[in-house]
């Protein structure tokens, strides 16, 4: 996280009536979704509105979108939605767990970024949609001197509704900076050694504490529109792989383990099978009534993974005769998943700084 006081310095041979100017360093900023800043009606509403407002997520045209979710979404939503928040906020916090869990990743990230290059970076996070938005953290990192900035969209996995719209909003804050710093802009990781085998600890840790082994392991991935794969987004894609090469490092059986998307909105067909019926399918037709699921697309806990899996999900595999549900909870700032994610800024700064 970045200090309040900022050091400065006139540079080398400058005149004496030159301004002293921030000492350089580089900025880390981690990027995750965002979150409302409270569960109430309105708090909701601004928040769904800037979430489904964005071109990346719904791309249907704004003459037909916006009249439809301005005066009918947004009149009952948030309400729901809120209801949905309140179920799993941080209460004693007074924020979602998004908000909290992103903030002690930066923390242990900036610690272990801290004891390899000293003061020459700064770690922060933001945040595409809500607060702290992405653009006053842009702002304060260039304010403070970050020259080059490392920009972190944490997901594992690329997506036009993920990553990319990260990356627009990083780039339009950097269109109102007369001296924009050098920037990049971090791959996927989806793959990376460290990263898989963080999630296969995760499992083997849940695992470890289950009298019976799980039928069936569910790696369920947010969902995105079908369409989207067939216009060229490589996301499903990189999910397939991911869950292939957390089977191969478990050393598991195809059988074990299995691939589903969640979180389908809209009338249109997305990405199957769909985790909320194939739970229900797995317990009612295939009489699976023991079964595990993670989250490997999400770097955090939120709402997605507490309320929809472990709540609606759950409940539709009850209903369907299952009788032991175990969700495995996100990487969160476990100390594997800050090592593969630190391993990961390090790979990106090469070239920038040496520790």
């Amino acid at each position: 996280m970045p200090d309040a006081a900022i050091s400065a310095q006139k540079p080398v041979n400058a005149p004496a009536d030159h301004p002293a100017l921030p000492t350089e360093k580089i900025g880390i900023l981690l990027a995750n979704l965002g979150t409302p800043d409270n569960y109430d009606y309105w708090s909701m509403r601004r928040y769904l509105s800037e979430f489904l407002s964005d071109r990346r997520v719904i791309d249907y045209s704004p003459w037909l979108w916006q009249p439809l979710l301005q005066l009918v979404i947004l009149t009952t939503r948030p309400s729901r939605s809120g209801a949905a928040y309140k179920s799993i906020w941080n209460h004693e916090a007074g924020e979602s767990p998004l908000m909290t869990i992103t903030r002690d990743q930066t923390t242990a990230i900036a610690d272990t970024m801290q004891s390899q290059y000293g003061d020459r970076v700064m770690v922060d996070f933001c945040m595409r949609y809500g607060n702290p938005s992405t653009r006053s953290k842009v702002k304060a990192m260039i304010e403070a001197g970050c020259r080059k900035i490392l920009f972190f969209p944490l997901y594992p996995h690329y997506a036009g509704a993920t990553s990319a719209t990260a990356n627009d909003a990083f780039f339009r804050c950097l269109m109102d900076e007369k001296w924009q710093p050098a920037v990049r802009t971090v791959d996927p990781y989806f793959a990376h050694p460290q990263y898989i085998d963080a999630l296969a600890r995760s499992v083997e840790t849940a695992y470890a504490k289950l009298k019976t082994k799980p039928d069936i392991l569910l790696c369920s991935y947010h969902g995105v529109p079908k369409r989207y794969l067939m216009e060229g987004d490589p996301y499903h894609c990189q999910c397939q792989k991911t869950t292939r090469l957390l089977r191969e490092r478990l050393g598991w059986d195809k059988t074990e383990i299995r691939t589903t998307f969640q979180s389908k909105f809209g009338p249109e067909e997305w990405l199957k099978p769909y985790t909320v019926e194939e739970v229900a399918r797995i317990a009612a037709d295939e009489g699976k009534k023991n079964i595990a699921i993670c989250a490997p697309a999400f770097s955090a806990d939120c709402i997605e993974t507490l309320e929809e899996i472990n709540e609606e999900i759950r409940e539709s595999f009850e209903h369907a005769g299952g009788q032991q549900f175990t969700y495995i909870p996100c990487l969160n700032d476990d100390p594997a998943h800050i090592a593969a994610l630190s391993a990961v800024i390090d790979e990106n700064l090469q070239g920038w700084i040496q520790p």
